[in-house]
């Protein structure tokens, strides 16, 4: 049904939970803010970093410049190895390799970041494309990257193409490029935020995305 495959990064493919938070953690202590409640953080998995330190903390530009240099700070040097890989991922990825799918990544995480956390989890291999954001927020929102994923790729034929995600920024990134989309249950958005934003599909797990393509 869809040849074409674009999957978000965190909350996704894996469950970046603990790297990302603490990242955030250590860059709020250099403003002297503390979070008692890691959770509370689950909030900045998966749109863009910026977006989210300006909206939950009411930082001007230039302090959420300085916020996000000592995010990656931290982030570079471990955060993004405090990751792991869902279970059933792999099993799916290489079953649509299998039906000779086309599969791309298309993430709010800068792009660098994208392909090291891939080859670090074994999972680089299995994409044709890793789309991401530039170090420097010039593309940074999702409708941006999965048009820049499109257009790299010379996907025209949108009625082939579906992306994956966990937040409601992939499913209207999805439906302003015309794209339909799966919502995933098992990374950090609910069902409720899913279904808003329009999602096509609904999966439980990652072999249940399977059935829709």
């Amino acid at each position: 049904m869809y040849k074409y495959i674009l999957f978000d990064l965190d909350g996704t493919l894996t469950d970046p939970g603990l790297g990302i938070t603490n990242s955030v953690i250590y860059a709020l202590h250099k403003f002297d803010i503390e979070v008692a409640d890691r959770t509370a953080l689950y909030k900045f998995i998966g749109p863009p970093l910026k977006d989210s330190i300006k909206k939950y903390y009411s930082f001007s530009d230039e302090q959420s410049d300085l916020a996000i240099r000592y995010y990656r700070e931290y982030f570079k040097k471990q955060g993004m190895f405090e990751n792991e890989v869902y279970d059933g991922i792999q099993d799916l990825l290489k079953q649509l390799k299998a039906d000779e799918k086309s599969l791309i990544v298309a993430t709010s995480k800068p792009e660098t970041f994208a392909v090291e956390i891939l080859r670090h989890f074994d999972l680089y291999d299995y994409f044709d494309f890793v789309a991401g954001a530039t170090m420097n927020d010039v593309r940074n929102k999702k409708t941006d990257i999965i048009r820049y994923a499109l257009e790299t790729c010379h996907i025209t034929d949108k009625s082939a193409a579906i992306m994956i995600g966990d937040r409601e920024h992939d499913i209207i990134g999805a439906n302003e490029n015309g794209l339909d989309s799966i919502g995933v249950l098992f990374g950090y958005g609910a069902i409720d935020e899913l279904k808003n934003a329009g999602a096509t599909f609904i999966a439980g797990t990652p072999m249940e995305i399977s059935k829709y393509i």
